[in-house]
């Protein structure tokens, strides 16, 4: 069914609402679907539950529908990340409707109107038009998962192989499948999920990790930063279970490689640029490039708080041994005797040169959502053209707002 044109104009007419009252609703939301559905539990990511993250998530992502309603092909990109990010989670076309059905209620229930009422019908046809397009997305990433050498559908259990600290904060996992079969090759820049059994929460939680290597035929790679408590925020209920529970030889589920961020032009210069955590996926890339012994300019540009939570630093000198075209600016909040920091302080791209930021790369960011706001903003400022920069925002959200 088609929205016609006054159901269009009712969608519309909620903007005003959504840009101001958006999280409230979402987060009434989620809490009458997870209690409707408490197996759902096992779905969502509860930690971004307790901080609003998810509800302010979906609020974005809510209004940025309403405001494209009519151009629906404008949220190309959000749809495909949430597409990758529910094929990662085995989310399967029949849940569609308890969401919807808890998304109309809520609506009603929250705005006082009528269950029966013109604008939830709207609300309603404009909902299952959306489902259609991401069950659409969905079905194409399982088929290619499916046909893709030695691929998977939703989970299978891979047992640590080993672990490794690369700081005080971050700790690799090397895992492998239990049966020993060979694993899929993933573009450098994908992630798993991987799904773990919280003790606090008496139930089992996935999260997302980006693949920190280069492909190996008989494991993955996901180097965690343990979370922990801050600005009012408690601890991370996975990784935190991760660091402390498991150890090498026990099992966890794992889901295929996916992501639409990655690695796009191996064939031309690239510049990486990556803020704490954020590296990881830029060390698959980085690993990747050099394996193919990459003739062209790289640029991998780092920053972090201190030199304690510094990792992978070794690694990345290695292969500037190794890769003559490779140019490494490393920024470090804090000085220490020993560390070869380039700055101590912040990272500012305006006080790069082209030697480090060629105008022809394509351009590569990851971190924290405001370390990447800026790191975008500058790189427009020095000239560089949108469709040359890709990023990647781990944690709950999109990039569809982040040039806000």
């Amino acid at each position: 069914m088609s929205l016609s044109t006054e159901q269009i104009k009712l969608i519309q007419s909620t903007i005003p609402v959504l840009r101001e009252n958006g999280a409230a609703l979402t987060g009434y939301f989620y809490n009458r679907m997870l209690n409707n559905n408490p197996d759902l539990r096992e779905v969502f990511n509860m930690g971004h539950q307790r901080s609003g993250a998810q509800a302010r998530a979906l609020a974005g992502a809510v209004l940025a529908y309403a405001e494209n309603i009519t151009t629906p092909e404008n949220l190309g990109t959000a749809v495909s990340l949430i597409a990758h990010k529910h094929v990662s989670l085995n989310i399967q076309p029949n849940q569609y409707p308890i969401v919807g059905e808890n998304l109309l209620h809520s609506i009603s229930e929250v705005l006082n109107i009528p269950m029966d009422s013109e604008l939830i019908e709207a609300w309603a046809v404009a909902y299952g038009q959306l489902a259609d397009i991401l069950i659409g997305a969905e079905k194409q990433l399982y088929q290619q998962q499916r046909e893709e050498d030695h691929g998977w559908n939703g989970w299978k259990q891979f047992k640590i192989a080993d672990k490794k600290e690369e700081s005080s904060e971050i700790t690799s996992f090397y895992l492998k499948p239990v049966d020993n079969g060979s694993l899929p090759a993933y573009k450098p820049g994908q992630y798993i999920s991987v799904r773990v059994f919280v003790p606090e929460l008496k139930l089992k939680q996935p999260r997302q990790y980006s693949l920190s290597d280069s492909n190996h035929p008989d494991h993955f790679r996901i180097s965690v930063k343990k979370e922990a408590a801050h600005d009012g925020l408690a601890e991370g209920y996975v990784s935190n279970t991760l660091h402390r529970d498991y150890h090498i030889g026990d099992i966890l589920e794992v889901s295929n490689p996916t992501g639409d961020f990655f690695l796009q032009h191996p064939e031309k210069a690239n510049v990486l640029i990556s803020g704490g955590v954020g590296l990881t996926p830029m060390m698959a890339m980085l690993k990747t490039l050099s394996q193919k012994n990459h003739p062209h300019h790289i640029s991998f540009i780092h920053a972090c708080r201190n030199p304690e939570v510094l990792a992978m630093q070794n690694d990345v000198e290695t292969l500037a041994q190794t890769l003559p075209n490779l140019h490494t600016y490393l920024v470090c909040g804090e000085a220490a005797e020993g560390l070869k920091a380039d700055k101590t302080g912040r990272l500012d791209l305006k006080e790069l040169n082209e030697n480090l930021l060629p105008r022809q790369a394509d351009y590569y960011i990851c971190g924290p959502k405001g370390f990447m706001q800026q790191q975008y903003q500058d790189l427009i400022k020095l000239g560089i053209p949108a469709e040359q920069i890709h990023m990647e925002l781990f944690g709950t959200g999109g990039v569809y707002d982040i040039a806000a």
